[in-house]
């Protein structure tokens, strides 16, 4: 069985070395690091796996000893994450961990922290901006947010379900990759960057011990950036059927037997969640294609038949379509050698 990895826009990549004084040639050399082709940097629609995403930061972090690389007035040294989950292992409960994880960004940060607010039946995690920040400020948002969130669902062994998540900047062009950012209504131009979920979650106990956190760390910010919640939204359990490489070619009529409704049921709680059935499989395939580009040696006529397609022809304009490349300029972008800074 083969799953598709999820990818995520150059927009990212950009986004990401903007805060670091690098070189045209340097950032080549930190993407042919990290398996990325450097002309992806010039294609609006390129897209790179997550994993290939998580690599690059963690690349950055490493050469800048910075693990929030440029985001904030001064650096987050090396080992800054190891020592805050070490600090949050020995809490009770949830809440007593949130409370540590905001004091620990108090004691490092000026112009960031976060707040947990408690009301009647809801916990709110907010991201404050307390000063401008020198690099691009809705990355930091994001990657901070999703930072602790991420780290509340692995202390607890079990995914955070958010209800909201509230953004303190306008609606941006890649707001359409929040649906697999962010399982749950998304608001933006708000007072604060912040994440609502039930209160009652914090009286889940800790349950990680200091034994799984190597783990994490090295598989950091993957695991935190994408997480699953197929239980959450009817377009994650589309993906996932579909993720399959013996159903990646499925019609709307079989997935929608799979999940025991219509055809027309299935597309309008699809529609109502924003996407649509055709647009689920084209990013599926899209996905499992860059996956296949850059991790394998696979017959591009091969991975065609692979994905569904009648002939490699077909596969190329989709491709195309998808990423504004060919898939065999993306393989052949792959295998430049590497160049020296």
């Amino acid at each position: 069985m083969h799953t598709a990895s999820t990818t995520v826009p150059m927009h990212f990549i950009h986004s990401l070395f903007q805060g670091i004084p690098a070189t045209t040639t340097q950032r080549k050399h930190f993407l042919a690091q990290a398996n990325i082709p450097s002309f992806l940097l010039d294609a609006p629609h390129g897209r790179v796996t997550a994993e290939q995403f998580a690599q690059l930061y963690r690349l950055l972090a490493s050469e800048y000893d910075d693990e929030t690389p440029g985001f904030f007035s001064r650096p987050l040294r090396g080992g800054t994450l190891k020592f805050l989950c070490l600090s949050l292992l020995d809490a009770p409960n949830l809440q007593v961990a949130l409370h540590r994880f905001s004091q620990y960004f108090r004691l490092l940060l000026d112009d960031v922290g976060y707040q947990m607010v408690i009301n009647d039946n809801e916990a709110i995690m907010c991201f404050l901006e307390r000063a401008p920040l020198p690099s691009n400020r809705i990355l930091a948002h994001e990657l901070m947010l999703k930072l602790v969130h991420g780290i509340a669902s692995w202390l607890t062994t079990e995914k955070i379900p958010p209800r909201k998540i509230s953004c303190a900047y306008p609606q941006p062009q890649h707001s359409h990759e929040y649906l697999y950012l962010y399982p749950c209504e998304v608001v933006f131009e708000q007072p604060c960057t912040a994440i609502h979920f039930d209160r009652k979650l914090l009286k889940k106990p800790i349950r990680q011990t200091k034994q799984n956190l190597g783990d994490f760390l090295r598989k950091a910010p993957a695991d935190w950036i994408y997480v699953s919640f197929g239980e959450r939204l009817l377009a994650h359990r589309v993906r996932d059927y579909l993720s399959d490489l013996d159903r990646i070619g499925a019609v709307t009529q079989q997935v929608a037997e799979a999940f025991h409704m219509s055809v027309r049921t299935l597309s309008r709680h699809l529609a109502t969640e924003g996407t649509s059935f055709q647009a689920i499989k084209d990013e599926v395939r899209r996905d499992f294609a860059i996956q296949q580009l850059t991790g394998s040696s696979v017959l591009l006529s091969v991975l065609a038949g692979q994905l569904g397609f009648e002939d490699l022809a077909s596969f190329n304009r989709a491709f195309r379509k998808w990423t504004g490349s060919t898939p065999g300029s993306y393989r052949r972008g792959l295998q430049r050698p590497l160049s020296k800074i």
